[in-house]
């Protein structure tokens, strides 16, 4: 079989790698059934395949700025055998049993969802090609794609083009808060209070938080400070880990502590003793 198709790649050059005179399918049927769509993730907008404006056969493009919000109807074509092994506009390798696409103005890459608006089949796709630039077609499929969306013998397909979500810029590295509820940074301190005839004999101190930056630190203190009466203070050891610890203390009297916890874990605060002799 041999279909007549029209893609990116053959309008924007003549080089004479492409032997053939039409494109075609392989000459040995492919079973694609388990080639993976393909999955939305960031990746850098390429250089090449990217120039804006440009020009075909005449007709100027513009390219949009993001692919956020597209949705467009309209005639799908797909590309095999001639352009197997051969560059596509953002200088990628053409494979055609992999799952990607041409398409005139979306950004390089793009991922978009496919769907055969004829027997409602879908598929998630790559764009990483130009084209297709014939009148009343959108998009351009790789030869695996139209196999997936069922329309490889008759060549063309009225379908729906959707873009995918993807971050659009490389997300900025944030290190995690460090959190931490039961933190001793002093020999003398022990795990829990000493408790003796209804007195504590050293002063006890609640830690109910540590964080590595001292705005979310002071937010716990005002939350606590609003629960009780106790001082609520932010300790730092910068020259041992750099954290900013919320301690409630001291607290002296035994009825106080078990008020003080009892309060603590009525609003689901988690909370060390800390004693200090």
């Amino acid at each position: 079989m041999s279909v007549i198709l029209l893609s990116g790649c053959s309008w924007l050059t003549s080089d004479s790698r492409y032997d053939q005179r039409y494109d075609s399918a392989p000459e040995n049927p492919f079973d694609v059934s388990q080639v993976p769509d393909a999955v939305p993730r960031y990746e850098v907008r390429t250089k090449a395949g990217n120039k804006t404006p440009y020009r075909v056969l005449g007709k100027t493009y513009h390219l949009l700025a993001d692919s956020d919000g597209y949705r467009e109807r309209g005639g799908a074509s797909w590309y095999g055998e001639k352009f197997h092994g051969h560059k596509t506009s953002n200088g990628e390798t053409y494979n055609m049993y992999g799952m990607t696409a041409a398409h005139k103005t979306l950004p390089i890459p793009s991922y978009v969802r496919v769907t055969n608006l004829d027997n409602g089949r879908s598929i998630v796709v790559r764009v990483n090609d130009r084209g297709p630039f014939h009148k009343g077609r959108i998009i351009d499929l790789s030869y695996a794609g139209a196999v997936k969306l069922g329309y490889l013998g008759k060549g063309t397909a009225n379908v729906e083009v959707e873009a995918l979500p993807v971050v659009t810029e490389k997300p900025k590295y944030t290190p995690p808060e460090v959190k931490a509820h039961a933190i001793v940074f002093e020999s003398s301190l022990q795990d829990k209070p000493a408790e003796q005839n209804g007195d504590l004999s050293s002063s006890t101190y609640l830690q109910v938080g540590a964080f590595s930056q001292q705005s979310s630190a002071e937010r716990l203190r005002v939350k606590v400070a609003g629960l009780t009466d106790i001082p609520v203070n932010l300790v730092t050891k910068a020259a041992l880990d750099n954290l900013w610890r919320v301690q409630v203390g001291p607290v002296n009297d035994l009825p106080a502590l078990i008020d003080l916890r009892s309060t603590l874990e009525a609003h689901r605060i988690k909370f060390t003793h800390l004693t200090k002799d």
